[in-house]
């Protein structure tokens, strides 16, 4: 199956929630994801829905049963064709909907290759300035899904370096004017306040330039 590369004025108009492990990227784009004119899908989607028994299928199962890391090419044809099933299927309609995006793009080089299927209106990046308080969430949160390695101080505080290392970098990729910086320590609630603020002008402009074609 051929990757499904748009052309410059058809690509996929997304807003990328951006954050820390623990930030809340998750949460919050799941819940935005059942307002109607917003999709959601990370990057946990992309690795749920791949087809074992297909070339890419078989390429990941690869690397995932050695404990390595998928390369960024993969990762990002993985996502790809993921999303193009999903507009095949009627899930996502690109025309309607704004597409929400969390954990990927994970580096500087996912970002430049998803360049060729995404235009991004907006980076939400929910940041947290309390380390402590963060820490305590992604215990909270490996202790309720019984992920409990996650739950180890030793294991946190490595997914924040490789963070810190891989990961903050791509926020250099996009322009300052499209970056929204909002407190992601308060309820569900109060965040998802602030990120509706942003997201829907961007929404409203999308639907007014769909509708005026």
């Amino acid at each position: 199956m051929a990757d499904a590369i748009l052309p410059d004025h058809d690509r996929y108009k997304s807003v990328l929630l951006f954050g820390a492990p623990g930030a809340g990227k998750g949460t919050q784009g799941a819940i935005l994801g059942r307002i109607p004119g917003f999709y959601h899908t990370s990057c946990g989607d992309v690795f749920r829905n791949i087809d074992i028994h297909s070339e890419l299928g078989r390429v990941f199962y690869e690397y995932s049963s050695r404990g390595e890391l998928v390369p960024d090419e993969i990762t990002v044809r993985m996502w790809a064709q993921t999303i193009h099933a999903r507009t095949v299927l009627g899930d996502y309609k690109p025309h309607d909907d704004l597409l929400i995006l969390d954990g990927i793009p994970r580096t500087l080089h996912q970002a430049e290759l998803m360049d060729d299927h995404i235009e991004v209106l907006q980076v939400i990046h929910l940041i947290c300035r309390d380390h402590d308080a963060m820490f305590q969430r992604l215990r909270r949160r490996a202790l309720k899904q019984n992920r409990f390695d996650d739950a180890d101080e030793k294991v946190i505080r490595q997914r924040w370096q490789v963070y810190e290392q891989e990961t903050f970098p791509v926020l250099s990729h996009y322009p300052d004017e499209l970056i929204v910086e909002i407190d992601s320590i308060g309820s569900p609630g109060a965040i998802l306040h602030q990120i509706l603020n942003q997201v829907v002008p961007v929404q409203n402009t999308h639907f007014a330039a769909f509708a005026g074609a």
